[in-house]
């Protein structure tokens, strides 16, 4: 395989802010004409403009292609390509991104149930990998994307921007070192208002510019059953991950990037439900979830309903609106993706971390690629697939819930103080948006119980919990045993 030349290394010798490029290993794979990166994105709609628009601001990065299985997307970025008379190749059939030897990196920015296999399928080609969160569908096959990344020794970078912001890089060190004492609790939040997607008599018909079949992909190729086959595909199991993995997927990463921990938790239980909604969709709009780390537990509490019912303010914890909340004894952080504060335990303002949202996140994928070292990368695939086993676990501890009136609802958690403080506290949200709970009960989820080496269910549940570690995929759209 070819290899860079000294000149060609000169010339790429600094990119986006003077960042030093180290000399690539022996498996870099030939790259365009003046050793520019020949990217192609895949899904274009609000994200994938996201994409576009961050990656052509890198020096040496080439966007050649475009891919979208719905033509109105795919044709208006083209036009945009056209307007600045910059080459673009464009395609409605991913398989031919992967088949193009002119193409050196892919980003995925399709819904959560094509993460996998496009992932594979790059890495088995050749190409390194930029894929959206959460980093896959299910808790194998992100185990399978790790391996894909490993045995073809490419660049898999997922888009957990919250590891570039520059305030968490330096208030997680900060919190690591000891200047708020010992950690003893790591919460999560996120609390933002989401509509409902209303309901639909019968099966809707496909859009004219959307093939389909390449839509759904590794999903069952069922009738269309709601309003807007775009962005709702989140909440519907065959094709998402609810909340828990759109917005759950960034507050779980850098709650467990702070607790310093590189492995899922070995128990969570999950409780919520979806209030307030008479709708087609199937994944929860609250979602509490305790993940029984040790010593340090970790909880995360989701809601898309506002304070109380007529008022528009979003929910708070103890007065601050934050992702991250990291507790320990000599005080407390808050804050998330750009930055946030350092209190000391009666609430006053200790220091601030100015945080920038993980602008270089791209930037950053784009140096492991030319160092071909996989620590350089902030959020390697193994640490994507890591979290997004978090946001699994609780989806499945979800999904085998029982219903329950609120005086069994805290029964249920009573041995468990912090859980319970936080089910008292979903209960309270619930009613405030004046919801009835004998028409639409709380969900009690399963306590499950996880092998952590072998990444599978033991214990009370865990026959039908197992069952949602993989999917049956639909021919050709198969991702690999071996991959």
């Amino acid at each position: 395989m070819r290899q860079y030349t000294r000149r060609g290394l000169v010339k790429r010798s600094l990119f986006a802010a003077g960042t030093v490029l180290l000399a690539p290993q022996v498996n870099a794979r030939a790259l365009g004409a003046n050793q520019d990166i020949r990217l192609a994105i895949v899904g274009l709609r609000k994200k994938g403009k996201e994409h576009i628009n961050g990656f052509r601001e890198i020096l040496g990065v080439r966007i050649v292609a475009l891919c979208d299985c719905d033509t109105e997307f795919l044709d208006f970025e083209a036009q945009q390509f056209n307007r600045q008379n910059v080459p673009i190749k464009t395609y409605t059939d991913c398989r031919r991104i992967i088949d193009n030897k002119d193409i050196d990196a892919v980003v995925v920015v399709t819904p959560d149930h094509w993460h996998a296999l496009l992932t594979i399928w790059a890495c088995q080609a050749g190409k390194d990998v930029y894929v959206e969160k959460p980093a896959c569908h299910n808790i194998w096959e992100g185990r399978k994307m790790v391996e894909a990344a490993r045995k073809y020794e490419r660049i898999v970078q997922v888009g957990s921007q919250n590891r570039s912001d520059v305030g968490l890089r330096e208030a997680i060190p900060y919190i690591h070192e000891g200047h708020l004492g010992k950690i003893l609790m790591v919460r999560g939040f996120s609390f933002g208002r989401r509509s409902s997607i209303g309901k639909v008599p019968g099966p809707q018909p496909i859009p004219p510019t959307c093939d389909y079949n390449l839509f759904q992909g590794p999903a069952s190729l069922t009738p269309l059953m709601r309003k807007e086959l775009h962005y709702d595909w989140h909440w519907f199991w065959d094709t998402g991950t609810g909340e828990m993995g759109n917005l759950g997927a960034h507050q779980l990463d850098h709650a467990r990037w702070a607790m310093g921990h590189d492995a899922p938790p070995p128990s969570a239980i999950a409780l919520g439900g979806r209030f307030g909604y008479n709708d087609d969709a199937q994944t929860p709009n609250t979602h509490t979830v305790y993940f029984d780390y040790k010593p340090v537990p970790l909880i995360y509490e989701m809601t898309a309903l506002t304070r109380a019912k007529g008022d528009p303010a979003l929910p708070t914890y103890r007065g601050l609106r934050t992702t991250l909340r990291v507790e320990c004894e000599g005080g407390f952080f808050a804050g998330g993706r750009g930055g946030g504060w350092a209190y000391d335990n009666n609430g006053k303002k200790i220091r601030q971390f100015k945080g920038d949202g993980g602008a270089d996140h791209q930037a950053n994928f784009i140096k492991a690629v030319h160092s071909r070292r996989v620590s350089d990368l902030r959020a390697d695939i193994l640490q994507g697939h890591i979290s997004a086993t978090l946001c699994h676990m609780a989806n499945i501890s979800y999904r085998l819930a029982y219903t329950m009136p609120p005086s069994s609802v805290r029964e249920a958690v009573a041995d468990n103080q912090v859980l319970a403080e936080s089910a008292d506290r979903l209960l309270s949200h619930v009613k405030a948006n004046d919801i009835d709970l004998k028409a639409n009960p709380v969900r009690v989820g399963s306590r499950l119980q996880f092998d952590i080496p072998r990444e599978r269910f033991t214990g009370e549940q865990s026959e039908w919990a197992n069952m949602f570690l993989k999917r049956v995929y639909r021919p050709p759209f198969v991702v690999p045993e071996t991959v």
